[in-house]
This record gives C-alpha cells, structure tokens and sequence, in this order.
C-alpha cells in the first residue's frame, strides 16, 4: 500500500473549496493526473454517488471507478476506487475553517494488485510522483479558487 498525504491553506470559506472540488466537471481544473471523466451520476454529490474518470501516471492512462462512500458536506468525503487488476484506492478529503480560510487536507491511500508483489513493482515504478502530484494538485486547487475570488469581487 502507498499513501499520500497533502495539506493547503485556501484563502475561501470550506463552502467554496467543497462546492469545486466535489464537482466532478472541475477536476480538469486542478487534479494534475485526470484525464477524462467518463461518466458521473446526475445531480449534486451524496453518499453512493459514483463516477468514472480516466487517470495517467508514468505514461499510463487507466480507467477509476469511484464510489462516495463517507459524506459530510463542507467537512470530509471518502471516495472509494476499483481500477484494472483488483487495484484499490481510497481518497479523503478534510475541510476545517482556518481564520476565514479553508484548511484542505487530502489523504491518499492506493492498494496495488497481487498482494506485496504488486506493492514492490508499484513502488519501483511511481517512487515519490503520487506526493509531488498531490502537492501540484492542491496548489493548482488554491490558485484556481483564489483566482476566481479575485476576478468576482473586481467585477463586483
């Protein structure tokens, strides 16, 4: 197993950090490795909502099917993913209000397939990219909603 773990202070309330990264249509915004949603359920997020997204790591793309499994609007989603040959993965998200900012920690956990085998090959073939992927994706995330502040209150 390999774990990921990254936090970042956004300056925006957990409401506006939950409503973006919890909208599958934006993660083409600011998940370094995403590729492509294939499909997500209608409406708003909620527990067993389910979506399908295409991810590309070390030159190989595969396919994620996720589950939202733990549901807590504007404090913690579980996401819960099966991808090719029995792999697993289990993403957290943990919002907290921080001073009128948004504390935002992401928790990666990624099951390889065929037992410790798998775990040994996976570490050798990903080393440290899973955390610098992260890293990038959450400041990627903090420009992409400070930005957007920015822009709003000039226009408003």
């Amino acid at each position: 197993m390999s774990e990921v773990e990254a936090t970042i202070r956004i300056d925006a309330p957990p409401e506006e950090v939950w409503d973006t990264v919890m909208d599958p249509a934006q993660l083409a915004d600011w998940v370094t490795i995403h590729r492509r949603l294939v499909r997500a359920d209608e409406g708003a997020p909620h527990a067993g909502y389910e979506m399908e997204q295409l991810i590309h790591m070390r030159g190989v793309t595969v396919d994620v099917h996720w589950s939202l499994a733990e549901f807590d609007p504007c404090r913690r989603a579980v996401w819960e993913g099966r991808g090719p040959a029995r792999s697993r993965a289990r993403t957290e998200y943990l919002l907290a209000a921080e001073n009128g900012a948004t504390r935002f920690d992401y928790r990666n956990d990624f099951h390889a397939p065929l037992g410790p085998l798998g775990a040994i090959v996976s570490r050798a073939l990903v080393g440290g990219m899973p955390q610098r992927e992260a890293n990038r994706s959450l400041e990627r995330l903090k420009s992409k909603i400070e930005k957007g502040r920015k822009q709003r209150a000039a226009v408003g």
